[in-house]
């Protein structure tokens, strides 16, 4: 059974696919990788995420990587991907390793790679991470493998924790004293996942008035998948109700992507939710560039980027794409921090000018927190609002 990356990282049922020998075979690929690209002098962060075994592959991914004499930074609890994305680019690491299989079901697990330049790792990488996987699995070579207690010995794996840096982007992203002059309430919904203490925990010190649900560690994910999705979000809105809150939000399994409640209970699409952004930061930030979507994405979006006056450029489906594009933008135009706006797909995937060009669902919430604050009215109005001046775009055309 090969070991193949899909649209976002290697995913597989736990205990069929996912392994810790394969994940050993995969760890060493990548560490193969790394060396073949010069990297292997630099560090590797490693997360995980809140499913069964996840924190056990961590402390074995490191272990590998140890025993190739690679340094790991091993985040000291469970910790969402764009995290571990941002750690990549603050440390300076030849990549991150996130074990999670993100919004899949509770019997699954995998493997996220990011790369040095901090996006989800593009084909022609793991197309070579893929092929160094093949001889360790017909038995032709053996992967290193090494204990976390070596590792920890040696100084080669050594415990991390990303919150406090983490957090410090944020604020050079979002704008706290809207959010703290806007005395909304919010409930989160972290679905047992990776983002619990962190959007909640952010909002709480940005004084927001917030309730949180579902931050307990929970393997089954409440029996289901942890995805943001209408049928999975019945807490949520009973608890939007019960604290009359204006807002709820959501993040799934490791937190890259985004669930927006308005405060009548509807869920916002991400082909209302993405424009609106766009229109709220260009608004406020008078921004000026890129906004790169994916194929399946409406084009209300491009409405508003031609609005403002902004380029859009189409990606195939995946993040890594939009990524691709907003790194780019970043190398050609650094002294202005890029000349990327915002980049989204239609899956709950969005980043913004200064960001990793990963998604990160729990910067959406943040920005959907900072627009209602900012306009006090419920976001499904300020939707229609935008819909009267540029059009009404129900589906992609």
């Amino acid at each position: 059974m090969s070991i193949k990356f899909g649209t976002s990282g290697w995913r597989g049922i736990l205990a069929d696919e996912v392994t810790f020998p394969r994940l050993r075979i995969l760890i060493q690929s990548i560490a193969d990788y790394l060396r073949e690209e010069k990297l292997h002098n630099k560090r590797v962060v490693i997360g995980y995420d809140t499913r069964f075994l996840s924190e056990e592959f961590a402390k074995t991914a490191a272990g590998v990587l140890a025993a190739n004499g690679m340094e790991s930074m091993l985040c000291v609890r469970d910790t969402p991907t764009p995290v571990v994305a941002f750690e990549v680019l603050h440390l300076k690491a030849a990549g991150g390793i996130n074990i999670t299989a993100s919004h899949n079901p509770p019997n699954y697990s995998g493997v996220k790679f990011n790369s040095t330049w901090g996006g989800p790792a593009l084909p022609e990488a793991t197309r070579r991470i893929e092929a160094a996987c093949e001889p360790y699995l017909t038995g032709e070579m053996t992967p290193k493998s090494g204990r976390e207690a070596v590792g920890l010995k040696k100084k080669l794996i050594v415990p991390h924790d990303p919150l406090p840096a983490y957090f410090h982007q944020l604020d050079s992203l979002v704008d706290r004293s809207l959010l703290k002059k806007g005395k909304i309430r919010v409930v989160v919904d972290s679905l047992w996942g990776a983002g619990r203490g962190y959007l909640d925990e952010y909002l709480k010190r940005a004084g927001v008035q917030v309730t949180s649900i579902h931050t307990q560690r929970d393997v089954l994910f409440g029996g289901h998948s942890p995805s943001p999705d209408p049928e999975i979000l019945k807490d949520l809105r009973n608890a939007m109700v019960e604290h009359k809150a204006q807002v709820g939000l959501a993040t799934d399994g490791d937190a890259d992507r985004f669930g927006v409640m308005d405060i009548d209970g509807t869920l916002i699409s991400p082909n209302e939710f993405l424009p609106l952004v766009l229109d709220h930061i260009v608004s406020t930030r008078k921004w000026k560039g890129v906004v790169a979507r994916s194929v399946m994405t409406s084009h209300f979006l491009d409405a508003v980027a031609k609005k403002h006056g902004l380029t859009v450029k189409e990606t195939p489906v995946g993040f890594k794409y939009i990524g691709d594009v907003m790194a780019h933008e970043n190398s050609v135009y650094p002294s202005k921090g890029g000349h990327f706006v915002l980049g989204g797909e239609e899956s709950g995937g969005l980043s913004i000018r200064g960001h990793v060009p990963e998604k990160d669902g729990i910067l959406a919430c943040l920005l959907a927190a900072e627009i209602a604050a900012a306009t006090r009215r419920p976001l499904k109005k300020s939707i229609e609002l935008l819909q009267k001046r540029l059009g009404r775009f129900t589906r992609r055309v």
